[in-house]
């Protein structure tokens, strides 16, 4: 069952906007809202069995969060729909996991650790499970209670509260790590207008048993063999069980790059479990 996200709901006369935000980037934190996270991704694997998620308010008021896990797929194009069953090929690692607390309030300022840790390890077959925590601020329920009164004048009041939210997805890996990726289907499009910036477009193929994250760079190589960056993305992901995604890449116009003449060439280096790099490459000619 797919739930879509950005839904709206209705409590009693005000209405509450909730928009959920993805990040899956390669920062160690990220602010949303007033709320300060790091890290955003967990990987459980070889002996380690807990980790620590930092939490700060960075905000001037005092802000409440709820935490909870939710579960999603990754679409082909990199996008995510909450889901209550897995697809095929797909661990769900939300019951391996125990965290507390499961509610935080935080003043200006204020930080606080949530612990994180595995249960029911013996359960767990060799593959790659995954599953995120779901940060949600909770509205000032009184403050809107007080400002309804105070506009009563016989009619609906409507208010507009955005609700902000994080997920970090959290990865539980058991056994040997065979997955493998490469790029595929490489192509460049021309910048249509003074507006239209170029972009470069090409498919991951993700091969065995767990995903793959990492960072890409884009050079553009002159004809005199000059390098010059064209565009960095950290926190490029394909999850399990997706074996294709597909991205297109904006790339940057204000290097003074005529992307008419020389080659880009792409770079995207893997995030290991030893720290060691692993790079895959492949690259376009321009003409």
């Amino acid at each position: 069952m797919v739930k879509p996200l950005g839904n709206i709901a209705s409590v009693y006369s005000r209405l509450f906007i909730v928009g959920v935000l993805f990040f899956f980037s390669g920062s160690m934190a990220f602010a949303q809202g007033d709320l300060l996270i790091s890290p955003l991704r967990i990987v459980f694997e070889g002996p380690k069995k807990s980790e620590e998620i930092n939490l700060a308010n960075v905000g001037k008021d005092t802000a409440s969060y709820v935490i909870s896990i939710k579960d999603f797929r990754m679409t082909e194009n990199g996008g995510f729909e909450e889901i209550t069953e897995p697809d095929s090929g797909q661990n769900f690692a939300g019951k391996y996991l125990r965290f507390f607390p499961r509610r935080v309030t935080l003043a200006p300022n204020e930080a606080q650790v949530v612990k994180l840790q595995l249960i029911k390890t013996s359960e767990l077959a060799d593959g790659e499970y995954r599953s995120h925590l779901y940060f949600r601020s909770v509205p000032d329920e009184r403050a809107l209670g007080e400002s309804a009164k105070k506009k009563d004048t016989g009619g609906v009041n409507v208010s507009l509260i955005p609700i902000f939210g994080i997920t970090t997805p959290v990865i539980i890996r058991i056994g040997e790590n065979t997955a493998q990726v490469k790029l595929t289907n490489v192509s460049f499009e021309k910048a249509t207008g003074p507006t239209v910036a170029p972009k470069l477009n090409f498919t991951f193929i993700r091969t065995g048993n767990m995903s793959v994250y990492g960072d890409m760079k884009i050079d553009y190589i002159s004809l005199a063999g000059k390098v010059t960056q064209a565009k960095l993305i950290k926190g490029i992901g394909v999850y399990t069980p997706n074996t294709i995604r597909h991205m297109s890449v904006e790339l940057d116009t204000d290097n003074n790059i005529v992307y008419s003449k020389g080659k880009l060439h792409i770079t995207y280096t893997l995030q290991t479990a030893d720290k060691s790099l692993k790079t895959v490459e492949s690259e376009i000619g321009l003409n």
